[in-house]
C-alpha cells in the first residue's frame, strides 16, 4: 500500500515499477557486469558481451540444438558436394572436416573474424563516444583530472558498440546458410546451418534434399578457393579494413543520439546506434581504390563459385538453374545479411558485377579448359580487373599464359595485371 492519494486500495499496483520493464532492467544489468569485467587493454569492444547479446538473441527466436539425423545429412551434402567439384574444378578440397552447426555454434566460431572486421570501425566509434559522453569541450587541466571517469565512459561507449555488433550478429545468425554467405571466410571449416536451410527454404518449391546439397556445392566452392588461393583471405580481408580506416563518425550527429540516452534502456540504445547514418566515408582516392579492389574480388570469387557450381551440379540436381537464380538475386539485391555488414564495418558487401564475373570465368573455361580458367588464381597479378568485366572476351583472348617467375612474390603485389589481356 502507498500514501499516494487515490492509489490506496489499488490491487495492480507494482512496487518495483520505478524501475522499468524486469526484463530490460536484468538485461541491462548483465550487460553492465559484462563490461565491468572485461580486462583492461582488451580492444574497443567487449567481445564476451557481444558474442552473449547475439547469442540471447538468436535463442529468443528459438534456436534448437542440431539433432544426429539433421547433422548426419549435413555432413553427407558437404562429402557427396565436394566429390561433384572434383570434376568441375582442379582446385582440391577444401573440406576436411563438414559440420552442421546451430545459430549459436555460428556466432560462437565466426567471432574471430568479425572482431578483425569490425574493430578498426569500432575503435572510432568507441573514442568518439568517449569524448562526447565526457564533455570533449573540457580545459585540458580538467580533462586531466576526470581520467579515471575518461577510461568509464570510452568503457560504457565500447558496450554501446558491443551492443550493436551483438543484435547485428544475432540478426545475421538467423539467415546465413553456411560460413561464407557473405562473400568472406567467416571460418575454416565448412558447415552449413539446418536453420539457416529451413529459412532459406521458405516458399521454395523444391525437394529439400536439393536445396540442402546445392547449398553444400557453395559451401564446399567458396572453401576450394579459400584454403587453396594463399593470398585471397589476406587480400579480402585488408580490403575490408583498408576501406574502414577511411570511415570517420559524424561527431555531431553521435552526440545528437546519445544526448540523454538512458544507457538502462537496450532498446533505446540499439535504435540511437543503428543503421549506417554515422559511419561517414572520406571517399579518399586510397579507400575508392580499397572499395573497387574488393567489390572486384568478391564478384569474382562470387562468378566462379557459381560457374563451378553449375557445372557440378549439371545433370544431377534438376533444380539447379532455379536455385542458382534465387542465390544470384539475393546477393545482387542484397538483404538483411547485406545490411548488417554494412552496419559493422560501414560498407555494402554486394557483388554488384555478379553475372559479368561468372560470364568472364565461363568464357574462360571455353577457351582455356579447367586448368587455364582456375590457373589465374595461382597470383593476384593474373586475376582480371574492372576493366576487363567489361570486356571479357578481349580478356579471353589475350596471353593465356604468363611467367610467374617474373611477378612479384608479395600476396597483395600489383592491383592489376597491366595491359596485357
Amino acid at each position: 500500500m502507498t500514501d499516494l492519494p487515490g492509489r490506496e486500495n489499488d490491487p495492480n499496483e507494482n512496487p518495483f515499477a520505478m524501475f522499468g520493464n524486469p526484463e530490460q532492467m536484468a538485461q541491462a544489468m548483465r550487460q553492465f557486469a559484462d563490461m565491468l569485467s572485461a580486462p583492461q587493454g582488451s580492444g574497443p569492444v567487449n567481445w564476451d558481451m557481444a558474442k552473449n547479446i547475439a547469442r540471447h538473441a538468436v535463442v529468443a527466436e528459438g534456436d534448437p540444438s542440431v539433432m544426429e539425423g539433421e547433422r548426419r545429412q549435413i555432413v553427407d551434402a558437404l562429402s557427396l558436394a565436394d566429390l561433384w567439384l572434383n570434376e568441375a574444378t582442379t582446385l582440391p578440397s577444401g573440406v576436411s572436416t563438414p559440420q552442421a552447426w546451430s545459430r549459436s555454434e555460428w556466432i560462437e566460431n565466426t567471432i574471430p573474424i568479425w572482431r578483425k572486421l569490425c574493430e578498426p570501425i569500432a575503435e572510432r566509434m568507441v573514442d568518439t563516444m568517449g569524448g562526447a559522453l565526457g564533455g570533449s569541450g573540457l580545459p585540458p587541466e580538467a580533462q586531466q583530472m576526470a581520467g579515471p571517469l575518461m577510461g568509464m565512459l570510452k568503457q560504457m561507449g565500447g558496450m554501446m558498440v558491443g551492443q550493436q555488433i551483438g543484435q547485428a550478429l544475432g540478426s545475421l545468425a538467423r539467415e546465413v546458410v553456411g560460413t561464407t554467405d557473405i562473400g568472406l571466410p567467416l571460418s575454416d571449416t565448412a558447415a552449413l546451418l539446418p536453420g539457416g536451410i529451413a529459412h532459406f527454404s521458405e516458399g521454395l518449391e523444391i525437394p529439400a534434399d536439393e536445396i540442402r546439397l546445392y547449398l553444400a556445392l557453395r559451401e564446399a566452392a567458396h572453401h576450394r578457393l579459400f584454403q587453396h588461393v594463399p593470398w585471397l583471405r589476406s587480400h579480402l580481408l585488408g580490403a575490408v579494413e583498408e576501406y574502414a580506416k577511411g570511415i570517420t563518425v559524424d561527431t555531431s550527429a553521435l552526440e545528437e543520439q546519445i544526448r540523454g540516452l538512458d544507457i538502462n534502456n537496450p532498446q533505446a540504445i540499439q535504435e540511437a546506434l543503428s543503421g549506417g547514418n554515422l559511419l561517414k566515408p572520406e571517399e579518399t582516392e586510397r579507400q575508392k581504390a580499397a572499395l573497387a579492389r574488393l567489390e572486384t574480388m568478391l564478384a569474382l570469387v562470387e562468378g566462379w563459385v557459381a560457374t563451378v557450381v553449375d557445372k557440378a551440379a549439371q545433370g544431377k540436381l534438376p533444380s539447379a538453374v532455379a536455385l542458382g537464380e534465387t542465390v544470384r538475386r539475393r546477393r545482387a539485391t542484397g538483404g538483411p545479411a547485406e545490411l548488417t555488414f554494412g552496419t559493422l564495418v560501414g560498407l555494402e558487401l554486394r557483388p554488384r558485377r555478379l553475372r559479368e564475373a561468372a560470364a568472364l570465368w565461363q568464357a574462360l573455361e571455353s577457351a582455356r579448359g579447367l586448368d587455364g580458367r582456375d590457373g589465374l588464381w595461382d597470383h593476384p597479378d593474373l586475376m582480371p580487373t574492372a576493366e576487363d568485366l567489361d570486356d571479357p572476351e578481349a580478356f579471353v583472348r589475350g596471353e593465356a599464359a604468363w611467367d610467374i617467375s617474373q611477378l612479384d612474390k608479395g600476396p597483395d603485389a600489383g592491383e592489376g595485371k597491366g595491359d596485357e589481356g
